[in-house]
């Protein structure tokens, strides 16, 4: 199955790299997803644990914390990095 993949947040350069969409076993996880995308990044790039995690518009807590989900193909996950400023 396919899942669109979108990063934002924080000028993230290293989502760049990235492809828009994963391929992931029918039946995947949210976890398995997270764990592909850490695997496609070198290993201090990878998301913050405070990223915001999102599901086809549906907010599921953070890469540290969040509910479990099985992805669904066409789902589009969103990785929202923290910002900070004023």
């Amino acid at each position: 199955m396919n899942v669109r993949l979108m990063i934002t947040g924080r000028g993230y350069p290293a989502a760049a790299g990235l492809p828009a969409n994963l391929t992931l076993a029918d039946g995947a996880t949210l976890d398995e997803a997270l764990q592909a995308i850490a695997g496609l990044l070198p290993e201090r790039e990878a998301p913050s644990g405070n990223c915001l995690v999102a599901v086809s518009g549906m907010h599921l807590g953070t890469v540290r914390e969040h509910r479990p989900h099985v992805l669904g193909d066409g789902d589009e996950l969103v990785l929202v990095a923290p910002m900070a400023g004023g």
